[in-house]
């Protein structure tokens, strides 16, 4: 494909308000002079794009950190992107053929030479976006990585969007009361990003009969709609674990979540709300801000566990603890669980780090205990289709499991770097056996602890 390297009248930033240029950091720009790097331009060795409802993340992997800035154009709406010190080269015009047509916000890309050292990238889009662009250092399998994140300027709540979903379920006025009385804030914010309006809803008529209750319903379970926050682990630019033939944490785990939503979902009295449902990355701290605004009665976050030996095999529980670890062994899961910001790729920027630190402070010494009643619940069922690495709850200080006012427990399925377990773990009906050990571990633990869904 050839490119007009020129730059276009609509694609030249125009002067006063009406463009809005933003620099990426790169420290290390300051310390080489321009003409030298001519000589020795910076490599792109892979780009990637990672298309999601919430937002879309591109990344380019070079083999050095470079300078970018970006301006927004609209009339159409559009980004362009200059980084600095690079010339074009086979892997970066891939990024044209990286846009898939479902992309929410990114209806295509043209790349080319703009000056003798620096590239331009032309994202047209498909409506108007709150951008974030940040550098990465070297962590792990990755090299430096220019990162644009694509947020839509209206930031997404998942609580309106949970509402929407299931509009003509009983679980929809429990929403609408909720979105109408939580003073919680949407999230995921960036810069740029504004609160969506509140939408006006009809409520249902005041005559209406409450639903019987089903006669499948679980003794003992409360008699109202229960929510579940289910967490997929990973995601995006953050695969997991590896087992040896290749299979990825993130995908194994996406289907279990998938496959037990749809069978929380069909419980007369639950529902479920998945914190990712496709490939792409979330913070942390995200995670635990969305299950805290839908006001999840449960938040359980599924992962594949991953050691040295491929030995190492079996299904364990954990629940947060305030006071260091119960093993070394959960410590250190606990620090390369915590670590996933660093591979997926956090802009520290964008993100309030005090009031993430206030959330992740605040948790309860009644929160851990009531995860660790329902952790127990759990483990035996899933004892009972996989042999258990630790058989009761291990504890440590896992930051997803840190919602202070919900039962919070993180599961890992099998050793996905043990050959059989990966073998296992990619099979759909084994998949299958999790899944619904999990929503038996669930039921039970809110037949006997009814009182512990207290939410209104």
């Amino acid at each position: 494909m050839d490119y007009d390297t020129r730059p276009q009248p609509a694609e030249v930033a125009p002067a006063g308000k009406a463009r809005r240029r933003f620099v990426a950091t790169a420290t290390t720009l300051f310390l080489l002079p321009v003409i030298p790097r001519l000589a020795n331009a910076s490599t792109i060795v892979a780009v990637r794009t990672w298309p999601a409802d919430e937002y879309t993340r591109v990344t380019l992997e070079m083999d050095s950190e470079l300078k970018a800035e970006h301006f927004t154009l609209e009339n159409p709406h559009r980004m362009v992107v200059d980084i600095q010190g690079l010339t074009m080269n086979r892997t970066i015009e891939e990024l044209v053929s990286k846009v898939r047509p479902n992309d929410p916000y990114i209806r295509s890309v043209r790349v080319g030479q703009n000056r003798p050292d620096v590239v331009r990238l032309v994202l047209d889009l498909k409506q108007p976006i709150a951008p974030q662009i940040f550098t990465l250092k070297p962590v792990g399998e990755y090299k430096y990585r220019l990162v644009l994140d694509l947020y839509p300027r209206v930031a997404q709540d998942p609580l309106l969007a949970l509402q929407i979903q299931d509009d003509d379920d009983p679980l929809a006025s429990v929403l609408e009361s909720l979105a109408q009385n939580s003073p919680d804030a949407p999230v995921p914010t960036v810069r740029g990003q504004s609160l969506p309006p509140a939408v006006a809803r009809t409520p249902p008529p005041v005559s209406t009969p409450p639903r019987a209750p089903s006669p499948a319903a679980t003794p003992g379970t409360p008699n109202r709609l229960l929510l579940i926050a289910l967490d997929p682990g990973h995601g995006g630019e953050d695969p997991g674990a590896i087992g040896p033939g290749g299979t990825r944490e993130k995908d194994v785990v996406l289907n279990i979540a998938r496959r037990l939503k749809r069978l929380i979902d069909a419980q007369p009295n639950m529902r479920t709300y998945l914190t990712r449902d496709s490939d792409f990355f979330v913070p942390l701290q995200v995670r635990v801000q969305k299950a805290r605004r839908v006001k999840a009665d449960l938040f359980i976050s599924i992962h594949a566990d991953a050691w040295i030996k491929p030995s190492a095999r079996g299904s364990s529980v954990y629940a947060l603890s305030q006071n260091g670890a119960t093993s070394s062994a959960a410590r250190w899961l606990a620090k390369k669980e915590n670590d996933a910001d660093l591979i997926g790729g956090l802009n520290l920027g964008s993100h309030n780090r005090q009031v993430a630190q206030i959330l992740l402070d605040l948790s309860t010494a009644a929160q851990i205990n009531d995860s660790v009643k329902v952790g127990s619940r759990l483990l035996g069922e899933i004892g009972k289709i996989n042999r258990l690495h630790k058989r009761r709850v291990e504890r440590a200080g896992f930051a997803v499991l840190k919602a202070p006012d919900i039962p919070s427990i993180l599961i890992e399925t099998a050793f996905i770097s043990n050959p059989e377990e990966e073998r296992l773990l990619r099979s759909s009906s084994h998949q299958d056996k999790i899944a619904q050990a999990i929503l038996t571990g669930i039921r039970g633990y809110f037949a006997e602890f009814p009182a512990l869904a207290s939410r209104s």
